[in-house]
Order: structure tokens, then sequence, then C-alpha cells
């Protein structure tokens, strides 16, 4: 497990960029694109959770339906949560 302040290594961040490369590559999507919408959901989960977004994973897949004839295209977040903000408990 890294640690929360460590800094990634250089196969960290190389790994991260594939990531997103490849996702970028089957959504037809530039990798900039990618790069906003993590952007987007980390600041819009920060409002009401602390996160740990540097080990946040983001995935877009795509699978076929179930007729065959067209596809569907899910997100899936793995947001590691670090504390949720006073206002979440009430």
């Amino acid at each position: 497990m890294r640690k929360l302040f460590q800094r990634k290594t250089s196969r960290d961040v190389a790994k991260d960029r594939l990531k997103i490369l490849l996702i970028s590559d089957r959504m037809n999507c530039s990798p900039e694109v990618m790069s906003m919408i993590r952007a987007d959901i980390t600041k819009v989960i920060s409002k009401y959770m602390k996160i740990d977004a540097e080990n946040m994973d983001i995935q877009i897949n795509t699978k076929t339906n179930k007729s065959g004839r067209g596809k569907t295209s899910m997100l899936y977040a793995n947001i590691p949560i670090l504390e949720l903000h006073a206002a979440v408990h009430k």
C-alpha cells in the first residue's frame, strides 16, 4: 500500500497515463477529455468528502447490448474515501 503523501514513481505515472490512453482509445475521446472528466469528478465528490484523488481509478467499459445491435458504455469509478465531511453526517 502506498503512503498518502509519498510521491508517485515514474513507473506509477507512466502506468496512469497508459490507463488514460487506453480508456480514451476505447471511448474515442482524447486523453485531455479523460483528464477533464477525472478533474470534474474529483471536484464534485470533494464537496462532500475527502478523497484520495491520487489513487482514484476511473474506467469506461463498452459492452454489446443483448440484442447484439448496439453498444452501451459504462463509467466505473473506484474512489478511496478518506473522510466524510460533517455536513454529510447530518
